[in-house]
């Protein structure tokens, strides 16, 4: 028997828009897939359901792959591929192995040669990115910021310095209950003349994607209201 190959299947980043920005050739491959390998059984089932796809999701097999998911799990993870199956990486939002811990099993196909598809849906990064104005070609996405203030403070000098020597955007993001301080410490100790972007709720029902100098930002209000949000820093 041949080897089998891992789709990684995109999520939606918003709630119930499923119908708008998950396309045709997602849905089908996820007809091919013969397991799953998902952050959370959960969501999982819940986002394979909500697509309609005449599947019986009771019978569908599902693994975890998570960020506790070791390097040396991924070994018996893609053994399945090995003798023939058909993987499905399913990220808890947007695209699997983007910031997302789905990049350990597709390394692991590489070193046996197994066929990895990449398929078209929303991320966040990427679509925060194409709205903001700021620096296309050059950019780097950090993930997550440090939790002490003093800390967090520090980080966005050194994202600003850098930015602004290496005429790179620097893209960050924070949980949803942090936004609000995370936004505060940028505007406490960012240039005025620093441009800032906050994408909320990317592609929902309440999408709000605003780009302004950090003056302009200091003068305006803005309820983050626990919403999933990017933030995109550019100094030139």
């Amino acid at each position: 028997m041949g080897s089998g190959q891992v789709f990684m299947i995109p999520n939606v980043i918003s709630a119930d828009t499923q119908q708008a920005v998950i396309p045709e050739q997602v849905r089908e491959a996820i007809l091919k897939c013969d397991l799953f390998y998902v952050e959370d059984l959960r969501t999982a089932r819940r986002y394979l359901s909500s697509l309609r796809l005449g599947l019986v999701i009771e019978e569908l097999q599902f693994e975890i792959l998570n960020k506790k998911t070791s390097f040396e799990d991924c070994f018996e993870l893609i053994q399945p591929a090995l003798s023939g199956k058909n993987i499905g990486v399913i990220s808890e939002s947007g695209c699997p192995g983007v910031a997302d811990p789905g990049a350990r099993l597709v390394h692991m196909a590489h070193q046996f040669g197994v066929k990895v598809n990449p398929l078209v849906g929303p991320s966040s990064i990427l679509l925060a990115l194409m709205a903001s104005g700021f620096n296309g070609q050059s950019f780097t996405f950090h993930g997550y910021l440090p939790i002490d203030r003093k800390e967090r403070q520090q980080a966005i000098r050194d994202l600003e310095k850098e930015s602004n020597q290496k005429n790179v955007t620097q893209i960050f993001m924070d949980t949803p209950y942090r936004n609000e301080a995370l936004l505060t410490d940028i505007l406490k100790v960012a240039k005025k003349e620093t441009f800032l972007c906050v994408a909320k709720d990317i592609s929902g029902a309440t999408e709000h994607i605003v780009s302004k100098s950090v003056g302009k930002w200091k003068a305006s209000d803005i309820d983050m209201k626990k919403t999933p949000a990017i933030f995109l820093l550019y100094s030139s």
